[in-house]
């Protein structure tokens, strides 16, 4: 019952309903109730977050043999929350986690040993945890489309944070909502297709988006008529599965040359739904669809042409039509083009690839959700919450919930870890974003070892950081550290001239870099004049003027501020 309400609540009041039912049913001894609310403990679902309690109920449920308390244990034992930082015991609560049928735990553990995290790296151990999860997400999505979750980058500006294009802004829904009344085709269809699976924030509602569908139908759009055709392809409350009803609108629409109406021709008469088995009339409308680029169609192709259904098996069209819709996050063709990868089907094997393929798959999970309620967690001020569920994500392999994770803890406003172990176990986050290609977590690494956050002052290794952030990802921010740091030769050869160049190119490369570099270079021409003209003559009088005995360690802000004061001066006096 406590499900049933779950999966059908909208509000938030009805939610905490459903909790109510769980807890009751938890207090009766079932073991999924107790998991249900061990998990909004931990999390803090409906602000009931209290994790020494989770923990209590956690390890009863082990006892019991429970993997998904196995799998919390697992985790809270890595970071360290309200437990012992035992990495070797995570490990073992991930291993009876995975061997009891955790999902989440074989994709910790192929994590794990894609990385090298505190086990041996080894790709076909990875490949094998990956490839489990990965048969499990392919099962579901064959049986529906999967939904995109978004992630939302806290490493983002504030005003860009408040304004993300990934959650839609209550206000501006309630503007499209209005454009749609007033006739606005192409809002109504967009309308359709975020209620239809429930995207950017929105519920997923049934009934609003065939409302919106049938507008648009009526006004002409194609893509609303295929829309319709797929709710009853598929079926569900507010379109209740009609065979006859989808060929109706699948037909209406291809006739107006709709690559979505094509496809939905095509599986009917691939699987002979309301149509008799049809393979070469599949063939000829996921060919259409194809040319148009719908990525659903050009998967198909693949899937004929590598199962051999009503074709000659062709692995290197499959691979072909399968690389074309992955271009386009098309999940069953990434999956299928991992399947190749890892078996040596059609392609040379490799088992790098496959896992990279895999991991792609697994991170289409439903635990992907946490994504969206992290997000708002944190937006609400429920900082503690928001950390958990992103540490959780982020142990997963997700690089964004590592960067979101570590950006939580170095604001050092989260109360679940003690404040000495924050900086480190950013540090550790940055670390493993910056090695699945986060061009910001590499230059924080830099800024870690430069400062000595989290670890020990080490100017030569911060440059390292840098000098990769520039050479890899050309960021404008670590141009401007690693010329600042050739400048004052810190950690490395002292180099004006390359200071200089590398000055310029952060200027070239973002704009908000020309104020910081036209100050930094006034001041490194300056220092640089009164050092190798003025005092040209005067060695042996400029050690004792020493500018940082002389002025201090920071003599150089003391130069911008005088700097900045002369063209303050100077300005006035041109407008007078």
């Amino acid at each position: 019952m406590g499900i049933k309400i779950l999966q059908e609540s909208k509000s938030q009041k009805q939610k905490t309903e459903a909790y109510t039912v769980f807890a009751k049913a938890a207090d009766m001894g079932n073991l999924q109730a107790m998991e249900k609310m061990a998990d909004a403990l931990l999390f803090g679902n409906f602000g009931m977050q209290n994790i020494t309690a989770a923990i209590q109920l956690y390890e009863s449920l082990a006892k019991e043999g429970s993997y998904r308390a196995q799998n919390a244990l697992g985790f809270l034992s890595s970071y360290g929350i309200g437990m012992e930082y035992n990495q070797a015991k995570a490990l073992i609560y991930y291993t009876f986690g995975s061997a009891g049928g955790s999902m989440m735990s074989q994709m910790i553990l192929g994590y794990r040993y894609l990385s090298g995290i505190n086990v041996l790296q080894n790709c076909e151990v990875a490949l094998t945890h990956y490839k489990k999860v990965a048969d499990y997400i392919a099962n579901k999505l064959e049986k529906s489309e999967g939904i995109p979750v978004e992630k939302v980058r806290l490493t983002e500006r504030p005003e860009n944070l408040s304004s993300n294009s990934e959650i839609l802004d209550w206000d501006i829904y309630q503007y499209y909502k209005f454009l749609a009344e007033r006739g606005d085709v192409q809002i109504q269809v967009s309308l359709g297709q975020l209620h239809l699976i429930g995207r950017k924030g929105l519920d997923q509602d049934y009934y609003k988006a065939l409302y919106y569908f049938l507008k648009a139908a009526k006004a002409g759009s194609a893509n609303a008529m295929a829309f319709i055709g797929k709710m009853y392809l598929e079926g569900n409350a507010a379109a209740p599965q009609n065979n006859a009803t989808a060929f109706k609108y699948f037909s209406m629409a291809a006739n107006k040359g709709n690559a979505i109406g094509l496809h939905g021709l095509g599986l009917l008469h691939f699987y002979g739904k309301g149509v008799p088995v049809n393979y070469a009339e599949a063939l000829k409308y996921f060919q259409k669809a194809a040319e148009k680029g719908w990525p659903n169609a050009q998967f198909q192709l693949g899937y004929m042409y590598y199962s051999g259904s009503g074709v000659w098996k062709d692995y290197k069209l499959a691979f072909k039509y399968f690389y074309l819709a992955s271009q386009s996050g098309q999940p069953l063709a990434i999956y299928y083009l991992a399947e190749m990868y890892a078996k040596g089907t059609g392609v040379l094997r490799s088992c790098r690839t496959a896992v990279e393929l895999y991991k792609g798959v697994c991170e289409l999970g439903h635990w992907a959700e946490k994504f969206l309620t992290a997000y708002f967690a944190y937006k609400n001020g429920d900082i503690d919450s928001s950390l958990v569920q992103y540490a959780l994500l982020a142990e997963m392999g997700y690089e964004v919930a590592q960067s979101n994770s570590a950006f939580i803890l170095e604001s050092k406003r989260a109360k679940v870890l003690k404040k000495e172990k924050m900086y480190p176990m950013a540090l550790l986050l940055w670390n493993r974003a910056a090695i699945q290609g986060n061009a910001f977590a590499r230059v924080k690494i830099g800024d870690y070892h430069y400062y000595g956050y989290g670890t020990k002052k080490d100017y030569q290794t911060a440059a390292a950081h840098y000098s990769i952030a520039v050479d890899k990802y050309h960021s404008a921010q670590a141009m401007f550290n690693l010329a600042y740091m050739y400048e004052h030769g810190l950690g490395i050869a002292k180099d004006i001239h390359l200071a200089r160049r590398l000055y310029d190119r952060a200027a070239q490369t973002s704009p908000d870099a020309h104020i910081p570099v036209f100050f930094a270079l006034m001041k490194l021409e300056t220092v640089h004049l009164l050092r190798d003209v003025l005092f040209l003559n005067f060695t042996m009088r400029w050690k004792w003027m020493n500018l940082d005995h002389t002025l201090g360690p920071h003599w150089d802000l003391f130069v911008i501020g005088l700097i900045v004061a002369m063209l303050i001066f100077l300005l006035r006096n041109r407008h007078r």
